[in-house]
């Protein structure tokens, strides 16, 4: 071959490009990226609609839940009892216990009995003329105006079907005038009862829940 240079020798120089490296390089590095920011992206979508897999909802979390109900619980402490709503307690009420019947004796044995129940008792004796065998059914409750939501409620619950009345007394004191058709005051589990449920809190009707 003319020329200037001549190829010597039984090898020849490889014709091809120099190989790009450092742009492949660049290329691995930025798809790395890109699918990253694309996994991250994804995973901050996921946690938007689910909650982040936790069991929060924009209600808060169930400890900071309240209702109605159990404010009311609250409110009504253990020692809400026959005093706080307004009602004493057997031992605070004095009972005057009174015949109206033919029977003797009756006065005085249920008087005994209430007094192991707890109550205070005051007179016991025969009615007045104006009860006197004119009381057909169990018992007669009579107390001053005071006594109608207070004493005479307590004392009823030992004396199922008794009459609650209210004359114009004066004092806290209370009658129990027994009448003809009287047999025995209420058994005392049942009485003790009914003295639970008429002393115990009042829950609210509905529990409804509130800034959740």
């Amino acid at each position: 071959m003319g020329g200037k240079y001549r190829i010597t020798g039984n090898k020849y120089p490889r014709m091809r490009r120099p190989r790009r490296r450092g742009r492949l390089v660049f290329l691995a590095v930025a798809s790395v990226a890109v699918l990253g920011v694309v996994g991250w992206g994804t995973e901050q979508l996921i946690d938007v609609f689910t909650g982040g897999g936790k069991k929060a909802s924009a209600a808060g979390t169930k400890g900071d839940c309240t209702t109605k109900a159990d404010r009311a619980g609250a409110a009504a402490s253990p020692s809400s009892s026959a005093s706080a709503r307004g009602l004493p307690k057997p031992g605070q009420i004095t009972v005057n216990v009174l015949n109206a019947t033919p029977r003797k004796g009756l006065a005085k044995q249920t008087a005994d009995e209430l007094k192991k129940r707890g109550f205070r008792i005051g007179q016991v004796g025969n009615a007045t003329k104006e009860f006197d065998k004119k009381i057909k059914g169990s018992g007669i409750l009579l107390g001053p105006a005071s006594a109608l939501n207070t004493s005479l409620p307590v004392l009823a619950t030992q004396l199922a079907g008794a009459d609650q009345r209210t004359d114009t007394r004066k004092g806290t004191d209370v009658d129990l005038i027994i009448g003809t058709g009287f047999k025995e005051l209420t058994p005392q589990p049942s009485a003790a009862q009914a003295l639970t449920a008429l002393t115990a809190p009042r829950p609210s009707a509905t529990a409804v829940k509130e800034d959740c």
